[in-house]
């Protein structure tokens, strides 16, 4: 079946059109993606008029394209900046009635649980016990376990652009801001990581997302366009080298970098201080770079339940 699935994150709408049925892996069809930055829509605690505006527009023209391309069904899902708004229930009231299209909210141990889910599927049994990392825009999700369903899961507010709003407003963070926020990081992932460390190390440890993947690339790993099929990893020893050197650049400059887009740029370097806090306190020397997130855990839980249905 060829499903339409929009997935509402902090920094990005994307829509990913998808063939898919049980059994073969996701084929993407066609995909339309806005950088609508959410994250950064929120004041006060609430989306922002220009926030739910952008949001609805994105929608609205996303209904558009998956009824162009063939869609049978739509999934919409929305995660951080959407999920701490105050205004969440009004925001998604008003995007369901102007474009017939209800946007479920993820808890933060779904999200976590749903991309431990696609971790899984795309490395296999073989992998043993996973670890999986993912930072967003507004969040970071953690999971770990030896099966499909991980045996620890949880989400942690420490999305790359929800610091960067708060730590890097003029661009770049003096050495006292970036002091400061090093202990905020490493202190929030302490305070549960025993959930995961109890269960041992793991046997693979996995990142996820476009922070992970931006970091990868610039310490290194291949391109985009060599395919999703290519081994890529983020070794700690790399990301050492490197931070001192972001810390120092601006924007600008780190918009030039390979794997960094213009509107992401001012969030690499706090999502270079969470990637090398998770590294550090769960003792890990390198991640493996996955290719699939949380939107493909998305798709694999609606398979698998057409599945139980007895539907194809």
């Amino acid at each position: 079946m060829r499903l339409g699935v929009l997935d509402i994150g902090s920094n990005t709408g994307h829509l990913l059109v998808v063939d898919a049925h049980r059994g073969a892996a996701p084929l993407p069809a066609y995909s339309h993606k806005e950088p609508l930055r959410l994250a950064e829509h929120v004041e006060d605690g609430k989306m922002t008029k220009s926030g739910i505006k952008a949001l609805t527009k994105f929608v609205a023209d996303s209904v558009v394209v998956a009824e162009d391309k063939g869609a049978q069904d739509m999934l919409g899902f929305a995660t951080s900046a959407v999920r701490d708004a105050s205004n969440s229930d009004a925001v998604l009231d008003r995007v369901a009635d102007e474009t017939g299209v209800r946007i479920a909210v993820l808890p933060g141990e779904d999200e976590a649980r749903l991309t431990f889910l696609a971790v899984r599927r795309w490395f296999g049994w073989s992998a043993g016990r996973l670890a999986v990392f993912d930072i967003g825009g507004g969040s970071l999700e953690i999971a770990g376990g030896s099966d499909e369903e991980p045996d620890v899961a949880w989400s942690i507010p420490l999305g790359a652009a929800r610091l960067a709003r708060e730590y890097f407003r003029g661009g770049v963070a003096d050495p006292t801001q970036i002091r400061s926020l090093r202990k905020k990081i490493r202190a929030d992932i302490a305070a549960d990581a025993g959930h995961l460390i109890r269960g041992g190390p793991p046997d693979v440890a996995a990142a996820t997302s476009k922070t992970f993947r931006s970091l990868a690339r610039i310490c290194g790993a291949a391109p985009s366009d060599d395919g999703p099929l290519v081994e890529r990893v983020l070794t700690v020893a790399d990301l050492h080298e490197w931070i001192p050197r972001l810390v120092e650049m601006g924007p600008a400059d780190l918009a030039t970098l390979p794997g960094v887009s213009p509107s992401r740029a001012h969030q690499i370097v706090p999502g270079a201080l969470v990637a090398d806090a998770v590294m550090d306190i769960f003792d890990l020397d390198e991640l493996q770079v996955c290719p699939w997130a949380l939107r493909e855990g998305v798709i694999l839980q609606r398979l698998d339940q057409l599945s139980d249905k007895g539907v194809r």
